[in-house]
């Protein structure tokens, strides 16, 4: 009996030995080829992500204006990085982009193009000249990022999709014209020898010929093409013939309304020439010693009167800094430290209702303080400088003890406030390249589609029975 079931139970345990070497041997095999599957992607996407980290290398050639903006950018956290291609199919705005000659735009900056060469290299952008021209250097940003825009994540950045250039202007919302004009009035608007027309105005009676034979200018009389004029004195010899264009402007100061206006114009902030303040290194409020700071030009023209009228009002007040100055020698250097020392910052009109010191000013961290009644401000339809800044209407302003008790009346809490928002709008104010979305690029590219869009609306509501009379003149 005791041999019996021996017998039949062997052929049962060596089933289940059988079956339990199986299992064990199938676990063994998917444990082992787990552990390999990922030590082979981690080895993958180490070795990926390193080969793209090595692409961001920037040439030698690369502008020594550009290197800071480029040396950030070679530290961004990979995973920020949009790995989606922006093109005309899921840009915000199809730009076109007039091919004109060197002339009217980085030949301006010394450029020499090869035989028939019209734009520079990616990786051999001239470099902006500086000083007080780069104040109104927004004509070369916009230049610089649409030649870029069909370039997918040149420097492996997050890069808006907002405007991307198309090659065919049937297919483009905006016609973009690269005149570099407030550059040619900087550099070139003074009369040479025995010449009797300026270089300035020699380019600006080209391009109206060039723009006004175009098919695309006739097709809505220009008003889908963007002129850059950021200079109030930049276009005069053609401002007027080029009216129906989209102006982008520093401000309206210098043009008459039928010329230039908020409804159908962009205005663009100044391009700053002060430090950016990190948020870190900001001071605070009781770091800040001076009340109030303004340094510049103070006899002025016109509604720039009001500066003269503050200075003898405030010029002994011991914490307010009013006095004269230029950016000749440590200038800049001298009124950026002031500004990051100071809580308000005094930005009054001068020949112009706007200037570069608000720009200045926020890149300082130092709260605004706006006396020009009739000042125009940038992206004002996505900002709201009252939670930034602080308004005075010149009338007031000029008041005995007005200005003071206004500003002295701000305390602690209210000013740091202001001060924490400054922080979080100096991005907007920047102009970058290559561009990050809502920097001062971004920005205007989205106002621009705006207008566009305003446009499209008028031509639409216009077209609700012409197309009807034409079905009917068919018949």
């Amino acid at each position: 009996m005791s041999d019996k079931s021996s017998v039949l139970l062997f052929p049962y345990r060596h089933r289940f030995l059988l079956y339990l070497i199986i299992t064990i041997s199938i676990f063994l095999f998917i444990f082992s080829s787990i552990f390999i599957f990922n030590f082979t992607t981690t080895t993958t996407t180490t070795t990926t992500t390193s080969k793209l980290f090595n692409n961001i290398n920037i040439t030698s050639s690369s502008s020594d204006f550009l290197k800071p903006q480029l040396d950030k950018i070679k530290t961004t956290p990979w995973h920020n990085h949009n790995h989606i291609t922006c093109d005309s199919t899921n840009a915000q705005l199809r730009v076109y982009m007039y091919d004109l000659p060197p002339e009217f735009h980085f030949g301006l900056l010394g450029w020499k193009a090869n035989g028939n060469q019209t734009w520079p290299t990616l990786n051999s952008i001239p470099p902006h000249p500086g000083g007080l021209n780069l104040q109104h250097s927004v004509e070369y940003w916009l230049t610089l990022h649409l030649l870029s825009s069909n370039t997918p994540n040149i420097y492996n950045i997050n890069a808006p999709c907002t405007a991307i250039r198309v090659h065919n202007s049937t297919q483009a919302d905006v016609i973009f014209v690269p005149f570099f004009s407030s550059l040619s009035y900087n550099r070139h608007s003074k009369l040479h020898l025995d010449a009797k027309l300026s270089v300035n105005s020699f380019l600006q009676i080209k391009l109206l010929q060039f723009l006004t034979n175009r098919d695309e200018w006739k097709k809505m009389g220009g008003k889908d093409h963007l002129i850059m004029a950021h200079h109030p004195n930049s276009m005069l010899d053609a401002r007027n013939k080029l009216g129906s264009a989209m102006f982008l402007l520093a401000d309206f100061g210098r043009y008459p309304l039928q010329v230039a206006n908020i409804n159908k114009d962009i205005i663009a902030p100044y391009k700053h020439v002060v430090k950016t303040i990190l948020p870190h290194q900001s001071a605070t409020f009781d770091q800040r010693h001076t009340l109030a700071f303004f340094q510049g030009a103070i006899y002025r023209k016109d509604r720039g009167i009001i500066r003269q009228e503050l200075y003898y009002m405030l010029k002994d007040e011991k914490d307010v800094h009013f006095t004269f100055g230029t950016i000749i020698g440590n200038g800049v250097k001298e009124a950026g430290h002031g500004m990051a020392m100071s809580k308000f910052c005094l930005n009054i009109a001068g020949d112009t209702p706007s200037s570069n010191r608000l720009f200045d000013a926020i890149a300082s961290h130092c709260v605004p303080v706006i006396i020009s009644d009739e000042i125009e401000l940038p992206f004002e339809d996505a900002l709201d400088y009252s939670e930034f800044c602080i308004f005075v209407r010149s009338s007031d302003a000029v008041k005995k003890g007005y200005l003071l008790n206004l500003l002295r009346g701000v305390g602690r809490e209210r000013w740091t406030k202001m001060w924490e928002k400054l922080k979080k709008i100096v991005p907007h104010m920047e102009y970058r390249y290559p561009s990050i979305p809502g920097d001062a690029v971004d920005m205007i590219w989205q106002t621009v589609s705006h207008k566009i869009a305003s446009i499209q609306y008028k031509l639409h509501k216009k077209n609700r029975y012409h197309r009807s009379q034409l079905l009917l003149n068919s018949n």
